[in-house]
């Protein structure tokens, strides 16, 4: 998806998806904008990381980069729980869609499909907390004061 407007698209509504699982997940108010823009940004990372090429498994890895590294500042910033930021944000990449894919083939005994869809949502996953993992592992200085 290379048009502007369309990227600006999808960038909302990441962010307005993220900030309404945060509701549900029992965020303050104050830490709206930053979950919204953590997912947001998840988000557009997995469209250029798609755009360009890459697997979904590996777009997901490529995405949970600077998602992670967000979440992390946001947490420094805020002095909050990178898991507040890291959790909600992760909302738009979570492989929700194969994860209920792999169940309908496994009730409807497709083998194949089932397996199919099943190893394409663990390689997501995979990648999204081998991402996360990564920048999880990184030092990163405190905010003083």
């Amino acid at each position: 998806m290379t048009n502007p407007l369309g990227l600006l698209a999808q960038f909302g509504a990441a962010a307005l998806a993220t900030v309404c699982f945060s509701v549900l997940f029992g965020v303050q108010r104050r830490h709206f904008w930053a979950c919204g823009l953590t997912g947001a940004v998840g988000w557009l990372a997995y469209l250029a990381a798609t755009g360009v090429g890459a697997s979904p498994a590996m777009a997901t890895f490529l995405a949970a980069l600077p998602l992670t590294l967000l979440a992390r500042v946001f947490a420094i910033h805020n002095k909050a729980p990178v898991t507040l930021f890291l959790l909600c944000g992760i909302f738009p990449l979570v492989p929700g869609a194969g994860i209920y894919y792999t169940a309908y083939y496994f009730l409807l005994d497709d083998r194949l499909q089932c397996l199919n869809r099943g190893v394409e949502t663990l390689k997501i996953a995979v990648g999204l907390a081998v991402g996360i993992a990564l920048v999880s592992s990184l030092p990163m200085a405190k905010k003083r004061g």
